[in-house]
């Protein structure tokens, strides 16, 4: 969550700019420019806040402006940043602000695209069963709970050595071939003529999606403070919900192309979209840059993106807020004793158990809409556009739970709030026929359940806090995705056969895993509050000497330094 600033540093501060200073002192006040607010995050993330004029200093108070402790949190000689790393900047919020923004608009909006893009190749398969995919196919509802449990496996396989690929090449050339080369298995799904075509699609497409997401976190991680990461999470995943939206609107279309050249419609639509997806990828060569200080090149320009005096904004703002970024260089490989200490780091243990079932209550009923609107009576393209509804409010309540959750500060109550949300509409689905209640208010229902705020941003941007570490942040995201994928697994086989069409059983089973999910909330909110107060009696009870010899012994690293908060 954050660094404590030892309490010996703020009163140098103070005496700094008192007129009544020796000469050691003024050489103090000379060390240290004058510094900004302390910048509050009780505002929305469109809002300005009141307390400052766009033109007072930005720069935030940092373990960089203590002389004695500054040398301790030094970013290593090798990081690809080093050069713009300079403690004494500053710069108003005006310049920020402006920074900020070009960002988002460089940034922020592609990773967006590329997301996009990888969700119509993921996600197509639910348009295919709208057009008789499993007919055509000669598969069952079983064989298909077969297809999402290999992807889901699969996925879970490429989670590592993706992303220990991207740690070691760099995000900005991985993710681009990673794309190109699940664009080519989608395309190939036109000519699929079989189950066992089908599981290898299934299978090499998740292999070569897998690693993705956490891939996109750690990048975005090098340009964004932590409280920026959740919102912008959380326009990351919107970049998933639009490419559903747009992919039922383009299936609506596609679907149409049944009988052209005597093919199915479904095989158009992987073909048409996997070329769409292989084409982003071949542009993301041109459009992702290595880092905030490494966009010159010869097709973003000789200069760059960024002058040298937003390098330094952008450089210096993020250290500031999270001094353990300039710890690992972005193409430095995670070896096995890295890896072994992220794996074993007990303090991310509890969002990994949350990744394996916070998610699992809507994901069944999600596997299975397209089937279940079929089975109500609707058509093929009234069941394409019917999806479109409640993927727009998901859209609308992900980003305001986002928002809470960063106004707040309080992770997990925020997180938990999907629980609460799907409760009444399972219950709903447990108790009621719905084969006797009008398929519109049983659309409705289900369509209410699917939109509940998903955590996965504020989820994901919790690991990041919590980290403290670059290797622990990038192996922390896989293994949270690696969780999830588990979770998949679990949801694929939760609806089954003989329990169709009410499957009242399994919406049992999810009510179960939804008041599971509740206590896993609440244990671990407990936990990392015990843990902090374990850390404040101990790092309180030092003397300002102990913390400059505890920093200095660097025995402690990551987030086991006693000067380290956990998010809760």
């Amino acid at each position: 969550m954050t660094t404590v600033i030892p309490s010996g540093i703020s009163e140098k501060v103070v005496l700094a700019e008192d007129a009544e200073l020796g000469p050691g002192e003024e050489r103090i006040a000379d060390a240290i420019p004058p510094l900004g607010k302390l910048e509050s995050h009780k505002k929305l993330w469109f809002q300005r806040s009141k307390q400052y004029e766009l033109d007072d200093i930005a720069t935030q108070p940092s373990v960089y402006d203590n002389p004695d402790v500054a040398p301790q949190y030094k970013p290593r000689d090798d990081w690809e940043n080093i050069h713009r790393f300079d403690p004494r900047a500053r710069w108003t919020w005006r310049e920020e602000i402006h920074v900020v923004r070009k960002i988002d608009w460089r940034i922020m909006a592609w990773t967006a695209i590329m997301f996009t893009a990888m969700e119509l190749d993921r996600a197509n398969l639910a348009q295919s069963l709208t057009d008789n995919f499993l007919d055509d196919m000669n598969l069952t509802t079983n064989d298909y709970n077969l297809g999402n449990t290999t992807y889901a496996v699969c996925f879970l396989a490429g989670e590592f050595p993706a992303q220990l690929l991207a740690k070691w090449l760099g995000p900005d050339r991985w993710i681009p071939s990673q794309i190109v080369l699940f664009s080519v298995v989608s395309a190939s799904q036109f000519a699929l003529n079989g189950r066992p075509s089908f599981l290898v699609c299934r299978a090499l497409l998740a292999f070569l999606q897998g690693g993705f997401i956490p891939e996109c976190v750690l990048y975005l991680s090098y340009f964004y403070k932590h409280h920026e990461l959740t919102i912008r999470l959380g326009f990351f995943w919107t970049g998933m919900f639009l490419a559903d939206i747009v992919a039922a609107i383009v299936a609506f279309g596609l679907l149409h192309m049944r009988g052209v050249e005597g093919r199915s419609g479904w095989r158009w639509l992987f073909l048409i979209e996997g070329l769409i997806t292989g084409t982003v990828g071949l542009l993301s060569f041109v459009m992702m840059p290595p880092g905030p200080t490494e966009t010159a090149s010869w097709s973003r320009g000789k200069d760059g993106w960024f002058t040298a005096r937003e390098e330094t904004i952008m450089v210096n703002r993020v250290i500031r807020d999270d001094p353990s970024k300039g710890t690992m260089h972005n193409r430095q490989p995670i070896t096995p004793k890295l890896l072994w200490k992220s794996l074993t780091d007990i303090d991310l243990w509890p969002l990994y158990g949350l990744g394996l079932t916070f998610n699992i209550p809507t994901f069944s009923p999600q596997q299975y809409l397209s089937l279940s609107l079929r089975g109500l009576g609707f058509d093929t393209f009234q069941t394409n556009l019917l999806s479109i509804p409640y993927l727009a409010l998901k859209i609308i309540n992900m980003m305001a739970l986002a928002t809470l959750a960063e106004y707040t500060g309080q992770l997990a109550a925020c997180a938990s709030i999907f629980q609460w949300w799907c409760l009444p509409f399972l219950i709903y689905l447990r108790v009621v026929d719905t084969t006797k209640a009008s398929k519109w208010l049983t659309w409705g229902m289900i369509s209410l359940l699917l939109a509940a705020p998903l955590g996965h941003p504020v989820q994901v941007g919790w690991i990041s806090r919590n980290s403290n570490t670059v290797r622990s942040r990038a192996v922390g995201a896989a293994l949270y995705n690696m969780f999830l994928q588990a979770g998949v697994i679990i949801s694929s086989n939760i609806y089954r056969s003989d329990d169709a069409p009410l499957y009242r059983r399994g919406n049992s089973i999810l009510i179960g895993i939804l008041s599971l999910n509740l206590v896993l909330y609440a244990l671990a909110k407990a936990y990392y509050l015990w843990r902090n107060r374990v850390r404040d009696r101990k790092w309180n009870a030092m003397t300002p000497e102990e913390k400059l010899l505890y920093l200095a012994d660097h025995h402690d690293a990551g987030n086991k330094r006693l000067d380290f908060r956990l998010a809760s």
